[in-house]
Order: C-alpha cells, then sequence, then structure tokens
C-alpha cells in the first residue's frame, strides 16, 4: 500500500467531512429505519388489527425498487416543481435536496431490513414466558420491557447493523438527493467513474471498513453475551397476541400514516408510468409500457434469469454459513463470519469493478456473461441469509439437535427433520429479499452488464439519465409485479410446506 497516498488523501478537510457525513447518516438511517421496522413487525405478528395483511405488504413493498427510485419521487413530489410543493401549496422556490430528505428516502428505503428480521424473532418467541409473566401481574408495558424487547435484540442489533452498512455503501441516492451533503460512498464513484482515480476511490472504500467492523464487532458483543434461548423441547405455544385497545389503537394510527406516506412516494412512481408527461400532460397513456416492451423485452427476459439463478444459491449458502458459524466451533469460523458481512459492506461500484478487473483476462474471462454478475449477487448478498438463519439459529436450544443425535440420526437427519422446520420461516423470508435484491441491484452491476446480459436496474438509471421518466417509472412498475408475484408464490408455498408439516 501507497502511505503517501493515504496521508495525501486524509490531509485535505473535505474528506473528514465526508466520513462524518456518512457516519451521521448511516447511524440516523440504521435508527429510524429500524425503529420502523419494529413498530411494524410487532403489530402484525402479536396483534389481530384491521389491515394487517396489507400492512405486511407495505412494510416490505419499498425493497422492490431501485433504491434511486425514491428520490426520484422526492424530487417529483416536493421539488421546485413539484406535485405537493408547486401543484398544492404554490411554493416557487423549494430546496429538497440535503441531509434531511436523503434521511427519509433512506429510512423507507431500508427499513424493511429490520421488518423481515424482526418479524421472524417475534412469532418464534415462546409465548408461555410472556404468559407467565401475566400470570403474575405484570403490566403489558412490563412485559414488553422486561421479556419481549430483551429477546428481540439479536434481531434488533443485527437490523441495526445492516442498515447502517446498506446507508454507507449506497450512492444512488445521495448521488440524486444529496446535495451538498456528500458521502463517503457517492464520493469513492465519483472517483472511480468520474476522475478515473482507482487507487484514492478504493482508499475511500476501504476507509469504511473500521466503521462496520466495529458496528459489527459491538453487535456481537451485545447477542453473544447474553442467552435468547426459547424454542427448547418443552412443550410451548405461538406468540402472544394483544387485544388491548390502548395498545392497538396506537400501532394502527403508526403504521396508517407511515403506510400513507409510502403509497404517496411510490403512487407518484407509478402515476408517472401511466401518464404522457409528469408535470406537463397527465393524459393517460400506455406510451411508456410499449416502448419498454419493444425495446428493453430482452432486458426483462436478462435480468429475471439472472435472479432466479442466484436467489436460490445466496440462500442455500447464507443457511449453511449460518449453521456453521452458529453450531459448529472450527478454526476459522469467527473470520468466516466477519467476512461474509464484510463482503455486504464494500461499496458496490468498488465491489464491481474490482470482478471486472479480476475475471477480464484467461483462465477467468467472464466478463460480459451472465455468469460473472451471478457471482457478485450471490457474494455481495448471501450475509442475508447468515444473519436471517444466524438470529433464529439462536433461538433454538441445541438439546434438541442432542436428542435427536442421541437416537443414531445422523447430522444430516437431524437438520433436515429438526433444525431446518425450525429456520424455515426466515430462510422464506431472506429469500424473498435476496431475489429483490438480485433484481434491484444497481451499485454492483453497472460496470458488469454489457450488450449480451443488460439489467432492468442499468436501464431505468439509462432512461432517466435521458430524462426519460415515464419509461423509468414503467420498469419500476414491471418489476413491482415480478417480485410481487414472487412474494405471492414464496407465501403461498411456505404455508402449503407448514399444512404438510
Amino acid at each position: 500500500m501507497d502511505l503517501h497516498a493515504v496521508q495525501k488523501l486524509f490531509d485535505k478537510p473535505r474528506i473528514y467531512q465526508t466520513v462524518w457525513n456518512s457516519l451521521k447518516l448511516g447511524v440516523s438511517s440504521a435508527v429510524i429505519s429500524t425503529l420502523i421496522g419494529f413498530v411494524f413487525a410487532y403489530s402484525v405478528a402479536r396483534t389481530r388489527m384491521f389491515g394487517r395483511k396489507f400492512f405486511n405488504f407495505v412494510a416490505v413493498f419499498p425493497v422492490v425498487s431501485p433504491p434511486f427510485v425514491l428520490a426520484l419521487a422526492m424530487i417529483l413530489l416536493f421539488g421546485s416543481s413539484g406535485l405537493i410543493s408547486r401543484e398544492v401549496f404554490g411554493m416557487q422556490s423549494t430546496d429538497v435536496y440535503g441531509f434531511k430528505s436523503l434521511l427519509i428516502i433512506q429510512a423507507m428505503s431500508y427499513s424493511p431490513i429490520a421488518y423481515l428480521n424482526l418479524k421472524g424473532v417475534l412469532e418464534s418467541m415462546d409465548a408461555s414466558l410472556e404468559d407467565s409473566a401475566f400470570n403474575l401481574g405484570a403490566s403489558r408495558w412490563k412485559v414488553f420491557s422486561t421479556i419481549t424487547f430483551p429477546l428481540a435484540i439479536p434481531g434488533i442489533f443485527s437490523s441495526l447493523l445492516l442498515v447502517f452498512i446498506k446507508s454507507l455503501e449506497d450512492f444512488g441516492n445521495p448521488m440524486i438527493i444529496g446535495g451538498d451533503f456528500t458521502t463517503l460512498a457517492t464520493e469513492a464513484y465519483m472517483t472511480i467513474t468520474g476522475r478515473n482515480d482507482l487507487r484514492t476511490g478504493s482508499l475511500l472504500a476501504v476507509s469504511m471498513l473500521l466503521p462496520v467492523l466495529t458496528a459489527y464487532l459491538v453487535q456481537r458483543f451485545w447477542v453473544n453475551k447474553k442467552s435468547y434461548t426459547t424454542v427448547t423441547g418443552k412443550a410451548s405455544q405461538g406468540s402472544t397476541i394483544i387485544r388491548e385497545k390502548k395498545v392497538v389503537v396506537p400501532l394502527f394510527i403508526v403504521c396508517l400514516l407511515i403506510t400513507g406516506t409510502v403509497l404517496l412516494f411510490y403512487g407518484t412512481i407509478i402515476g408517472g408510468a401511466f401518464v404522457r408527461l409528469w408535470g406537463i400532460d397527465y393524459t393517460l397513456s400506455l406510451d411508456h409500457f410499449r416502448y419498454v416492451f419493444d425495446t428493453g423485452l430482452g432486458t426483462v427476459k436478462d435480468t429475471l434469469i439472472i435472479a432466479l439463478i442466484a436467489t436460490p444459491i445466496m440462500v442455500l449458502l447464507g443457511m449453511v454459513i449460518s449453521f456453521l458459524t452458529v453450531r459448529v466451533k472450527f478454526p476459522g469460523r469467527k473470520l468466516i463470519e466477519i467476512g461474509s458481512m464484510l463482503l455486504f459492506a464494500v461499496p458496490g461500484t468498488v465491489v464491481g469493478i474490482g470482478y471486472l478487473l479480476s475475471f477480464n483476462k484467461p483462465p477467468f474471462a467472464i466478463t460480459g456473461t451472465a455468469a460473472i454478475i451471478i457471482l457478485v449477487l450471490v457474494f455481495r448478498y448471501m450475509s442475508l441469509g447468515i444473519e436471517a438463519g444466524s438470529n433464529v439459529l439462536r433461538q433454538i436450544d441445541p438439546s434438541l439437535e442432542e436428542a435427536s443425535k442421541s437416537l443414531n440420526a445422523s447430522g444430516f437427519t437431524t437438520f433436515w427433520r429438526i433444525t431446518f422446520p425450525l429456520i424455515r420461516s426466515a430462510l422464506f423470508s431472506s429469500a424473498i429479499y435476496a431475489f429483490t435484491r438480485a433484481m434491484t441491484s444497481i451499485s454492483a452491476v453497472i460496470f458488469l452488464v454489457s450488450a449480451s446480459w443488460n439489467l432492468m436496474t442499468v436501464a431505468i438509471l439509462s432512461a432517466v439519465d435521458f430524462g426519460k421518466l415515464g419509461v423509468a417509472a414503467a420498469y419500476c412498475v414491471i418489476l413491482f409485479v415480478i417480485i410481487g408475484l414472487a412474494f405471492s408464490g414464496l407465501n403461498l408455498l411456505l404455508k402449503q410446506n407448514e399444512r404438510s408439516m
């Protein structure tokens, strides 16, 4: 490593401000996204409130689009020519760029990560623990603060970690709506692509690893110092259902407000796909969809094929690694665990360029093929399956597996008949998210697409660059439909498996 280059980089005052901006945005996004995810997960898993299934759908809906789509919706709604800012409030000049708008966008974009993590954790808790506390006269708040919340800490900390990492590596939203609020990811991206300085850009990317590694170690310290086991060999029942109106009504109001905000933003994108020219001519039209199916049908097929191949590989690798790191003790276990998370933490643009440089010469000349895109997606997002599997495995008493082995069951039989049914819900959740990430990834793959294999997210970004916002919105609607069908199919498969058990 050239230490002179490192010193030269950090001699610039702008770098320290950029580091602070990234940390500020990462921590703020992680806290707000996890809070939103927990409220939704608690409401869906623990109540039977009106609209609960719809709230479940809305809670995961933001993952079906490229991150920068919400930033575009923010500009269309609240920019100087925005639908709300100008048409509703008559404001002629507004400044929508900067930290506040970026924080709102990231909170909406990444709250599904926390929701999917926490919903599985809350649903797998043994209700007998809470029921025992109620029988002893504890209040609802006392039970929540002393039993429910402490048992959810593994999911909460892993959610904070994942959102923090996603916020640090995001460059699409800061590029579009960040304005003067620069982050390490955007600075690295612009350095590599704009100034063609791969070394400095790589140094900026490496500088992200310190806060990410720190967050990871803090999370592991808190999770490993206590026991969170709730699934044992004793008879147990499902999670407690909350019916008190003083709890359900406030939760319903909060979920309704957040849902309204999410629908407003995505409704703007969907509306833009069906009007002739947003902001000028609101006549209904299907011209944008005709354009997509005439010129971009191959791109839609390429994206779907790659996602269908990459998703099961991500989930299977995540399941295997989570089982090994939680249940098996072997030399190098921690290195594997940390390494899997660091792959997720490195900025996507740097990952993409690294793969491009590594696989463009024999004997590994796969640049321009589907293989290199699948490879990037698998190693970048398999950590989602690792986190989901690890959280659930920590709640399963190892004595269940030990009892099976004591009856001469093989390791595979024990895993398939005992462990797998207990972690299946988490694996399906990770499969849903892995599929959506494969369909909507942009930063890691933008340098790897080719004339033979193109992706919808790259086509969307290209349409935005050329000012074809209606075409970009039409691509997004098609993404929504594909991922919605996949989500429904996986949920149906999970229910069928549960009935067959």
